[in-house]
């Protein structure tokens, strides 16, 4: 009886990496777009989800190489999601400590960018996800349940969505432009459940988007082992190791 783990080649899932706060963080939640994605890729990927409730692009940076080192083999990695700003574009005055300035967060997700590629994940498997628009009443209702006065604007977050379209556009990754896509000739509310969050409906949105543009990269991936009716289960050594 041949021992367990004796044969075969290690089986190793290729993985997507999704980078980013909240909203990420909430992805794999019930309708979640993570979920979406981890459901269309399974027995092909592993969709791994890094997102860190609160972050900002600042701290983000630090993180990123302890996430991806220069000894994770790059051939695994098929996509990464990098999706901050919503914590970033916080006005200053009145939430300091996860502001960013405009100009800082652009170089802190170009350095992001930079750092992937100098671990040989190659630009064309980059998305850079800009945040959503911001519900400003809504999320004064939420901030002022929580003793705070409005702490963002969407006139503040559009700038800094526009500073992520830039930054993908100057280092040749693709980008998904939420914050302009969910304003497009319609009423946004319904995206969002807290004016800041995404609802069902937002979670729905980003992932049709984003899949749209996995879909061509990833489409081409083989099914990790076979069918089970391809089995040959004489001899199922023979299919499976």
């Amino acid at each position: 009886m041949a021992e367990v783990g004796a044969r075969g080649r290690l089986l190793r899932w290729p993985r997507v990496l999704l980078f980013g706060d909240s909203i990420t963080e909430y992805s794999f939640q019930e309708n979640g777009w993570g979920a979406y994605l981890a459901e269309r890729l399974v027995r092909k990927c592993d969709v791994v989800n890094r997102g860190i409730s609160g972050y900002n692009t600042r701290w983000a940076k630090l993180i990123l190489p302890r996430l991806i080192t220069e000894n994770t083999s790059a051939d695994s990695i098929v996509a990464v999601t990098i999706f901050f700003g919503a914590n970033d574009s916080a006005l200053k005055e009145l939430n300091p400590k996860q502001h960013v300035p405009l100009e800082e967060y652009a170089a802190n997700l170009k350095s992001m960018v930079q750092y992937l590629k100098s671990v040989d994940i190659t630009e064309d498997r980059i998305i850079l996800i800009t945040p959503p628009p911001l519900q400003e009443s809504a999320w004064e209702k939420a901030c002022l349940a929580k003793g705070d006065k409005l702490n963002r604007c969407n006139a503040t977050t559009g700038q800094y969505a526009q500073a992520c379209v830039q930054v993908a556009r100057e280092c040749g990754t693709d980008v998904l432009d939420l914050w302009t896509l969910m304003q497009k000739n319609q009423d946004f509310s319904s995206y969002l459940s807290d004016g800041l969050h995404l609802s069902t409906k937002g979670n729905s949105f980003l992932a049709a988007q984003l899949w749209s543009r996995l879909e061509n990269k990833l489409s081409a991936l083989p099914s990790l082992l076979p069918y089970w009716r391809d089995v040959d289960h004489t001899n199922p050594e023979a299919s499976l190791l």
